[in-house]
């Protein structure tokens, strides 16, 4: 049975409609000036042992709808059930049950550890936390898990800044692990590292995702990146979902002129993979004061008055792809 076929007939683990996350913005005075909708109406679905890869220019708030996911930050708005119970509405006993099945890597492997806290001490806290396991257990099985992901035992009493980039960020992999989760928001969990390195970590991930049965929400900029872990993409402009469908077909067949911007972006000596050349004009609209109608008309070459005016819905251009864009509706 095709992945298509399945999804048709199994429930998401993730759902996600509508989601909204606006900040205020102030004067120095205090007096209101107006929000900035970061994420604004976001929804997708992703489905078990899935990798739904979240792309888009930098401030496009692919980052922010993650972390409210999670709710690091609180909704503005919209609906999240994760393996159908509500996100958003639980309450914060049950939202720590959840969150066991429901992990993060962060970006910035550095930051994201506690310099003071040895590695094997950092880890073993999340055990702590959700009281997995007896206590002379705890250490055994973040010991195991080390060496799963390729550190020795001795390891275990190190701190953070004696280990490099790569190491680090497979420390915040097992931080991640730890719990068995469901799911795995993974926000820009390679940008940090060189290209080298990037492809070990890849690797790994696509490794403990068949072993461990795991579901990514893969957050990231970089296009190459994301066709080589993604089955599904979601692009995002201004805080808004603009084109999703598979991997091979996104870049095989891009709709919408943003998609089709960012791929012909990606440098390739590969005659085949080179995606037709847009020529924007002007630079990436304020979220404070966003266009009317389509955010992308002020630099889209194919721009008409409906666009201006009219923000486009979904419009199924083939088998799961969608695209917001007035050209196909």
């Amino acid at each position: 049975m095709s992945s298509e076929a399945k999804q048709q007939r199994v429930k998401p683990l993730l759902e996600v409609r509508n989601l909204q996350r606006y900040y205020s913005v102030r004067s120095a005075l205090g007096k209101a000036k107006g929000q900035i909708k970061a994420v604004q109406d976001l929804s997708f679905d992703i489905y078990e042992g899935e990798t739904y890869g979240l792309v888009g220019e930098s401030g496009c708030g692919k980052s922010t709808a993650g972390r409210t996911l999670l709710k690091l930050v609180e909704p503005t708005g919209g609906e999240a059930q994760f393996n159908g119970e509500s996100i958003f509405e639980s309450k914060a006993s049950r939202l720590r049950t959840i969150r066991k099945d429901l992990q993060m890597i962060f970006q910035d492997p550095h930051t994201s550890l506690n310099p003071r806290k040895k590695i094997g001490a950092s880890i073993q806290e999340t055990l702590t936390i959700h009281n997995v396991g007896a206590k002379r257990e705890r250490k055994q099985l973040v010991i195991d898990l080390l060496k799963k992901l390729g550190f020795n035992e001795e390891d275990y009493n190190r701190y953070p800044h004696e280990f490099s980039g790569g190491q680090r960020q497979r420390i915040g992999i097992a931080r991640s692990l730890i719990l068995n989760p469901k799911l795995i928001i993974c926000d820009e969990p390679v940008s940090a590292l060189d290209v080298s390195i990037q492809a070990q970590i890849l690797n790994l991930l696509r490794s403990l995702q068949r072993e461990m049965k795991l579901s990514y929400l893969f957050i990231s900029h970089d296009l190459s990146v994301v066709r080589h872990i993604a089955d599904r993409v979601g692009v995002m402009y201004l805080g808004r979902l603009v084109e999703e469908g598979p991997t091979d077909e996104i870049f095989s067949n891009p709709r919408h002129p943003y998609t089709k911007l960012l791929l012909s972006s990606v440098p390739t000596i590969n005659e085949h993979e080179k995606c037709e050349k847009i020529e924007v004009k002007g630079e990436i609209p304020s979220p404070l004061n966003p266009p009317s109608g389509c955010a992308f008309h002020k630099r889209c070459p194919f721009a008409f008055d409906r666009c201006m005016k009219e923000t486009p819905e979904d419009t199924v251009v083939n088998t799961k792809h969608k695209v917001k864009c007035h050209l196909y509706s």
